[in-house]
């Protein structure tokens, strides 16, 4: 595990990098959240998040989030962005803020019944497979409309973006395809179905630039603040 001044050197880094995205392509960097992903990072790796002043940091596993959760001594909103399996459903809505990783009308239907037992209103993204990779979970971009409109149904569900992850390519113009694809398909989205869907989590250490490019409002990164993961 890296120290906390490590921590803040790196910070301050891709806050740079972040910065000279947004500013070359006339956005406010303040429209672009950082997202700190601690997962296969033991609790201090949150405990940074906090001390550093962010709000959030992202988890992909149930299970490893929900241990780090019980254990914690500060307060942050948990967000999963790790696929999410449908007998772990009732234990996500119960550790987090936000689930970025919907991609099923089954999966909503869970976490929607899940949400009213525990007395919340789950907030969530749709996960669409914007790059069309079979490697990569999330909606086909043709099943969206479909997925969102089932989503609005939900009364205990509160959709609040989209979310992608690019293929693995050495090529970042197929990232770039990526991004331009999941933010289009937010704007026909939310004129066709006038709900507004201001997040689009998208982006991670490798290509943030072109995410950011192409509108993201969060950026998911771990190894640019964290360093190689300490355990798998």
């Amino acid at each position: 595990m890296i120290s906390y001044s490590e921590f803040c050197d790196n910070c301050a880094r891709v806050e740079e990098r972040v910065r000279k995205a947004a500013e070359s392509c006339g956005r406010n960097p303040e429209t672009v959240k950082i997202l700190p992903v601690t997962k296969n990072h033991p609790l201090d790796a949150a405990g940074f998040a906090f001390r550093r002043g962010f709000k959030s940091v992202g988890e992909n596993r149930v299970q490893e989030a929900s241990e780090k959760i019980a254990a914690a001594d500060f307060r942050l909103d948990w967000e999963l962005i790790g696929h999410l399996q449908s007998n772990k459903a009732k234990h996500a809505v119960a550790n987090f803020s936000r689930i970025q990783s919907v991609d099923t009308q089954k999966l909503l239907k869970i976490l929607d019944s899940a949400a009213a037992a525990a007395g919340k209103v789950q907030r969530i993204l749709l996960q669409v497979n914007a790059g069309n990779d079979p490697a990569k979970f999330g909606a086909d971009i043709s099943d969206a409309p479909e997925l969102l409109g089932f989503a609005l149904k939900c009364p205990h569900i509160s959709v609040e973006g989209l979310m992608t992850i690019a293929p693995l390519d050495s090529d970042l113009d197929v990232a770039s395809e990526c991004f331009a694809n999941l933010r289009n398909l937010r704007d026909i989205l939310q004129k066709d179905f006038s709900h507004p869907l201001p997040e689009l989590s998208m982006g991670m250490t490798g290509d943030l630039e072109r995410a950011v490019a192409e509108g993201a409002t969060m950026v998911r990164i771990g190894t640019a603040l964290f360093g190689e993961r300490v355990y798998a």
